[in-house]
């Protein structure tokens, strides 16, 4: 299964070094955009309200997360990372950019930045965030099957 999901991840990198017009070719029905941009905010609004239930329920059984220079399955993520970002996203507020989306037949990817500040156990926070969330379709609808997170820390007046 994991052979299926790096696939997947590698089939969205690909498609994001296309030719910039082929990027913005609609697959898909009229309503997929809506409902890939529905699931992942959906996902930052369970992290945000300290709902791990909700949070995995849109992780695909086979979902893969990769942040702070790791990859971790779904199981490993439920047990070590997710924590963290619901304690994360309950302290300090991010202020998210546009989401942009493709949809290419059964395989969704989205990408967004994010700008946070704030203090969290004494420690200041002003960081600049890129997000790249690759979904699949199944029988109960959209699914998050990959997560790539990286952040850095913003520059002086920027």
């Amino acid at each position: 299964m994991r052979r299926i999901t790096l696939a997947t991840i590698a089939t969205a990198l690909a498609a994001f070094s296309a030719p910039a017009s082929a990027q913005h070719e609609g697959h898909g029905n009229p309503g997929d955009s809506a409902a890939v941009v529905a699931v992942v905010s959906k996902y930052h609004a369970a992290l945000a309200a300290g709902d791990s239930v909700g949070a995995l329920a849109l992780l695909a059984d086979d979902a893969v997360i990769l942040e702070s220079g790791g990859v971790e399955t779904r199981a490993e993520y439920r047990s070590h990372h997710l924590p963290g970002d619901i304690s994360f996203a309950k302290s300090i507020k991010s202020e998210r950019g546009p989401v942009h989306m493709r949809v290419r037949g059964d395989v969704a990817w989205t990408t967004g930045t994010s700008t946070t500040q704030g203090e969290m156990n004494g420690r200041t926070i002003n960081s600049t965030g890129a997000e790249l969330m690759v979904l699949v379709r199944t029988a109960q609808g959209w699914k998050i099957s990959a997560i790539h997170w990286s952040s850095r820390q913003r520059r002086a007046g920027g």
